[in-house]
């Protein structure tokens, strides 16, 4: 398959200079090594990117170096003595905190009288077209971002479409159905996840990983339980028509799941920053078009002074964050690790807000905590060193894949499992 995008300028010379990039899909080397390079006529490689490296130089994947990174560590509890689960295990915490930031802003903004849903997305979305959509237009040029775009935007217009409707939904489904029973249908997204990842990505769950899932989503009953019995959840009182608010609630939850396996298989095969500037160009576009169409009244009705644009800045900074760091959380770990990570979301609301809400802490809510973080290492006994990293759909020494920052092809080229850049 040739390539339909031109080579990023910095890599036009006649003699090929070493040139490293955490998230290049390639390496360069010097004319005389022009044999060990696959061609780029026919490499599998992201067309817009500098192309794969096969061969016996220090920086390409030798044909066993995955596995020998992936049995640098023996036993039932391997993944552990590598640092990758400390940071998939943190880093999925700090992104369930992003999560309770963004909802704590929300409550502020309706506290305030200002509710905006797709307008307060959308400034998200800017934000990541600005930061990310520049650096691919650094890396690519005009010429190349736009063939890129010509060649592969429509996968990334209906990944930002469903990521778009994921947030609207959700947002939506809470002015209508009660707290307890959007919650509840939130849990269709990880069913959504391990079946899709099971069908049409080749991912074959261990028992110990589906034990660790049944666990976690034990661990948020008991925390939904918890908020059934104290009242803060709402409890049976519907905000309108509870059938509607549902229905809003399962399809946002459905759009967050599809979102999350196509953002797993995208940061797989491409440049992070291609992925996120993608979204936010096009999130940006989509979001804007419902601001217009759906959000006029909301705007005639809001609040406007200093407090709210402060509220809408955190937001988008936590959003943006948020957005930022899931990427590495899906190449390092998995679509279904990320979702049940979020599930200690409730907690973490609850913490935060004993200060801001003058909450309370049930005593259920440690034993939730508890069993939660308990399934997230369950989920990993049993796992070689690489753990999720190793992709299915990216063949057996990951070649189909991208060599960027978390990735697997990463730690072979560099010998490391615990490399990340």
């Amino acid at each position: 398959m040739s390539s339909p995008y031109p080579r990023p300028s910095y890599d036009r010379t006649d003699t090929m200079t070493h040139i490293e990039d955490p998230d290049k899909n390639a390496v360069h080397a010097t004319s005389n090594q022009a044999d060990n390079f696959e061609d780029p006529s026919t490499s599998s490689s992201p067309k817009h990117a500098p192309p794969e490296v096969i061969g016996d130089n220090d920086n390409s994947i030798r044909q066993d170096a995955v596995d020998h990174v992936d049995n640098s560590t023996k036993g039932w509890f391997a993944y552990f003595k590598t640092r990758n689960f400390w940071i998939i295990l943190c880093l999925g915490q700090m992104l369930s905190l992003c999560d309770t930031g963004t909802n704590i802003f929300s409550e502020y903004l309706a506290d305030e009288g200002t509710s905006i849903p797709a307008f307060q997305n959308m400034l998200n979305y800017i934000l990541l077209m600005f930061v990310y959509g520049t650096w691919t237009l650094y890396k690519y040029g005009i010429k190349g971002w736009a063939q890129m775009v010509y060649k592969d935007g429509w996968r990334y217009l209906i990944y930002a479409f469903m990521d778009v409707q994921g947030n609207y939904f959700t947002v939506l489904a809470y002015r209508y159905t009660t707290i307890l029973s959007a919650q509840l249908i939130n849990f269709w997204a990880i069913v959504l996840v391990v079946t899709i990842s099971f069908i049409f990505l080749k991912v074959r769950y261990r028992p110990t990983q589906v034990a660790g899932i049944l666990i976690c989503v034990g661990g948020m009953g008991i925390l939904l339980a918890s908020d059934h019995i104290t009242g803060s959840n709402g409890g049976d009182i519907s905000r309108g028509d509870q059938l509607k608010g549902d229905l809003f609630a399962l399809a946002g939850a459905t759009f967050y799941g599809l979102t999350n396996i196509a953002e797993e298989y995208l940061v797989s095969k491409r440049p992070l920053y291609e992925v996120v500037g993608q979204i936010g160009f096009w999130g940006t576009i989509i979001s804007g078009a419902q601001t217009g169409i759906f959000d006029r009244p909301a705007w005639r009705s809001a609040t406007w002074n200093g407090p709210v644009a402060g509220y809408f800045v955190g937001y988008t900074l936590i959003l943006s964050l948020f957005y930022s760091t899931a990427p590495i959380m899906f190449r390092m770990a998995s679509a279904a690790f990320f979702n049940i990570s979020l599930l200690t979301g409730n907690f973490w609301g609850v913490v935060t807000g004993i200060q801001l809400f003058h909450l309370h802490i049930h005593w259920m809510y440690p034993i939730a905590f508890v069993c939660i973080i308990g399934g997230l290492v369950v989920y990993f006994v049993g796992r070689k060193a690489l753990g999720d990293a190793r992709k299915p759909w990216l063949g057996k020494n990951q070649e189909e894949g991208v060599s960027g920052v978390g990735t697997a092809r990463r730690k072979a080229e560099r010998g490391d499992v615990n490399a990340l850049v």
